[in-house]
């Protein structure tokens, strides 16, 4: 049974803290881990009313790169990820769904991460209005579905959440569920 022995907060940030735990193993040893705190996020697959999925280009600094995204953002202390989807969709694309459906949730990096991310489908879009957080540059586009498949397949696409979600979209479609 693992037990954690002593944890040390060694960091505080904007949109994420850090800690240390000392942790028991089963076999009587211990060791550390870095544990990387972060409140959960909603991203959506939102298709328009040609079958195009909304995507945004923003730069990520941690890999020094523009990356094409499905859009999502961070939850709000005690917002409900449904909530979330709905808002970070009107902020980055102004567009409001008129139907969201639950299509999965993971684990981002559980070996060193609390963060879930939760996906949904968005459709009967409907415009509304942008509103950026300060520190956001976006640029939107919209991709067929077998577009969005081969830049999955060719590596263009490498964010997991943007994988994740529209191989859920592609395989869900496939079964007729949608």
């Amino acid at each position: 049974m693992y037990k954690t022995l002593k944890t040390e907060n060694i960091f505080k940030g904007k949109i994420l803290d850090i800690k240390v735990d000392t942790v028991l193993l089963p076999n009587g040893n211990t060791t550390t881990r870095e544990v990387v705190i972060h409140n959960d996020a909603a991203a959506m697959v939102a298709v328009d009313d040609e079958g195009k999925i909304l995507f945004v280009t923003q730069y990520r600094h941690a890999i020094g790169a523009d990356l094409l995204e499905i859009p999502a953002g961070i939850l709000e202390e005690g917002e409900d990820p449904h909530e979330c989807a709905l808002r970070e969709l009107e902020e980055e694309t102004s567009y409001k769904a008129g139907k969201i459906r639950h299509l999965t949730s993971f684990h981002t990096s559980a070996g060193c991460s609390n963060e879930v991310l939760h996906i949904y489908l968005c459709t009967e879009l409907t415009k509304g209005s942008y509103n950026y957080d300060e520190d956001e540059f976006l640029t939107d586009s919209r991709l067929t579905l077998d577009e969005a498949m081969s830049k999955i397949l060719s590596g263009e696409i490498t964010d997991s959440k943007t994988i994740i979600g529209i191989l859920m979209y592609n395989e869900l479609k496939n079964r007729g569920e949608l």
